[in-house]
């Protein structure tokens, strides 16, 4: 399987995660991690749930992927993540020495690159627009039924 479709395959699963987030009526955001071309962690959306502003798809799945590991450096590992992170999230990427972030629909608003990049770990690669379209309109139809 190539990059494409391995990106394609992993960001259907957190896509998955996020409509799981959109069925608690949080944000939906969902975020997958993977390590030797397996998912080994899963998070999305749980702000409301937990009365916690910090429970960001991202950060559910740091602290997944962590345990999972036994250690807290993630250097190895690809996320992917629906949303473009904020950045708390992208700063705390920085702290787990993540290796690569791929997104799906960016954030012109609260993503992590209207500060810079200098939120990320000098190591961590960044790819965007996988599967933008379908994250895009599922933030999109969330926030429209909203207002």
């Amino acid at each position: 399987m190539d990059k494409a479709e391995n990106d394609k395959r992993f960001m259907q699963e957190a896509y998955n995660e996020a409509l799981i987030a959109l069925k608690r009526d949080e944000v939906p955001v969902g975020a997958v991690i993977v390590s030797g071309g397996r998912i080994i962690a899963r998070g999305h959306n749980l702000t409301e749930t937990l009365n916690d502003a910090t429970a960001h798809a991202e950060m559910q799945a740091f602290t997944s992927a962590a345990h999972h590991l036994g250690g807290k450096y993630l250097n190895e590992c690809i996320l992917y993540v629906t949303l473009e992170p904020c950045p708390m999230c992208a700063a705390a990427s920085l702290w787990v020495q993540l290796g690569e972030i791929v997104y799906g629909a960016s954030d012109p608003k609260r993503g992590y690159s209207t500060l810079g990049a200098n939120l990320l770990h000098p190591k961590t690669k960044v790819r965007g627009g996988v599967m933008a379209g379908e994250c895009g309109k599922l933030m999109t139809e969330f926030f429209k039924k909203k207002r």
